[in-house]
């Protein structure tokens, strides 16, 4: 197995956050201009940038495969994608809780 460098990993940690926060920072934006969009449009702009980050992956890894890429931005792309899936993960299994708390409340 191959050991990453501390500096790596940590830049990569740190691009991926600030990935997460331009993408945060953007839909705070978007839903700040356009108060009647809802939920349901700002989760699925959130899927398209999850769909789009991961096609941008897919590009990177077969360019890596062919030798135009860098291993250190193929692994720093899959770590952002992995941070946007895990964050849409949490916030689907938030919900599917809500939602089940709804359902056990009295009437």
């Amino acid at each position: 197995m191959t050991s990453i460098p501390t500096n790596q990993a940590l830049q990569a940690y740190a691009q991926a956050a600030q990935a997460l926060s331009r993408g945060s920072d953007a839909a705070a934006q978007s839903s700040s201009a356009n108060p009647a969009d809802g939920f349901d449009d700002m989760l699925q702009s959130q899927i398209s940038g999850i769909v789009d980050q991961g096609q941008a992956v897919e590009a990177r890894g077969m360019d890596l495969v062919q030798g135009r890429a860098d291993v250190v931005d193929v692994v720093t792309a899959v770590a952002e994608t992995e941070v946007l899936l895990e964050t849409m993960v949490t916030v689907r299994d938030r919900v599917i809780s809500a939602y089940q708390e709804i359902l056990r409340m009295p009437i």
